[in-house]
């Protein structure tokens, strides 16, 4: 995730305390809030467990750590009812990590799209445009230094790490398949640009939207160009996807898997698109004189980051410039020396 400016006045949060470790929060009739802990600089991660008439569906499964593991065995011993379904909005690790551990203890159904499905496993497989080694050519070819370059390949592929199984078979959803979850139904919304075919969860009967991370409160979801798509337009996919959510009623209760419940879709949707598109001025501006996205990180984060960070800091610079070379405000040219450079189209 990248830092966005303050939440925009206009979002109204529900008096909502976040649940406890390893505790059920019942924000809506038959709609439990878990949160979960994350080893990262975003510290948790919320899940959404539902009632599902004689059973329970879970919405994501969190980071695959023995730590949440404890934590989920707490949260389901409160409950006698078994695990019927478990959805995973999309296949970051902090999403599918226990999705497959989950599903075992009560043979469970594991649904999610199947963009995510295959990307998980061609990460967790380090499959060619999926593994660490094309994602260091590909920063190399974009500039970045030879130090952090080598930070990158030391640390190695760590997917396994949050996601130590995957599931192996899985029923796929479509944009716009309809779930009956317990008493409601769901409609599945698909969105682009964070993830391949991440979904998304609205309840009319309910108006609430659990929207995984294409629609945050207080951070800006990252976006990112991978290696085995170089030229594609990840930034572009993310705003249109957003603006697909503004057709929802202004009054519908977000559930984010990061931050807390709010109301406002439009105000924080004005919010990104706004946020995205200082972004990119800001690369304008550079870029009177050809330049490459490794030397462009300090003019979107003018701060210190560690390896993970600029991990999605390299893909976040990516996608900005190919989303301006899109939009043909830039160039892109690869010199004698092998890198890609951009500049102002003339």
């Amino acid at each position: 995730m990248s830092s966005s400016a303050p939440a925009a006045p206009s979002l109204h949060y529900p008096h909502y305390e976040p649940p406890a470790e390893g505790q059920r929060l019942e924000l809506a009739p038959g709609i439990g809030w878990v949160r979960m802990h994350l080893p990262f600089a975003l510290n948790h991660i919320n899940l959404w467990l539902l009632d599902d008439g004689d059973a329970l569906t879970a919405i994501d499964s969190g980071f695959g750590i023995e730590r949440t593991r404890t934590a989920w065995e707490q949260v389901l011993a409160a409950d006698p009812r078994p695990l019927r379904r478990v959805i995973v909005t999309h296949h970051h690790p902090d999403h599918i990590g226990l999705a497959a551990w989950l599903a075992a203890r009560d043979r469970a159904t594991v649904l999610m799209t199947q963009g995510e499905f295959l990307s998980a496993h061609a990460v967790w497989n380090q499959l060619p445009g999926h593994c660490i080694e094309d994602m260091v050519a590909q920063f190399r070819s974009h500039g970045l230094d030879d130090t952090r370059l080598a930070a990158l390949s030391a640390r190695g592929p760590a997917y396994r790490r949050g996601a130590p199984e995957l599931p192996a078979h899985y029923h796929r959803l479509f944009a716009g398949d309809t779930l009956q979850i317990g008493a409601h139904r769901w409609r599945v919304i698909v969105g682009y640009g964070h993830a391949p075919e991440h979904a998304s969860l609205y309840c009319a009967e309910l108006g609430i939207l659990i929207s995984g991370d294409m629609l945050l409160p207080r951070i800006s979801t990252n976006i990112s160009v991978y290696a085995a798509t170089p030229g594609a337009d990840p930034l572009g996919w993310f705003l249109s996807s957003l603006q697909a959510l503004c057709e929802l009623p202004e009054d519908t209760l977000v559930l984010p898997s990061h931050g807390h419940p709010f109301r406002g879709i439009r105000a924080r949707v004005d919010q990104l698109v706004e946020h995205h598109r200082e972004r990119c001025a800001a690369l304008l501006a550079e870029c009177a004189a050809p330049r490459c996205a490794g030397e462009l990180l300090p003019t979107l984060f003018p701060r210190e980051l560690d390896t993970h960070q600029v991990m999605f800091a390299m893909g976040e610079a990516i996608a900005h410039l190919n989303h301006l070379e899109t939009q043909g405000a830039l160039t892109r040219d690869v010199g004698a020396d092998g890198l890609i450079r951009f500049s102002l189209r003339r």
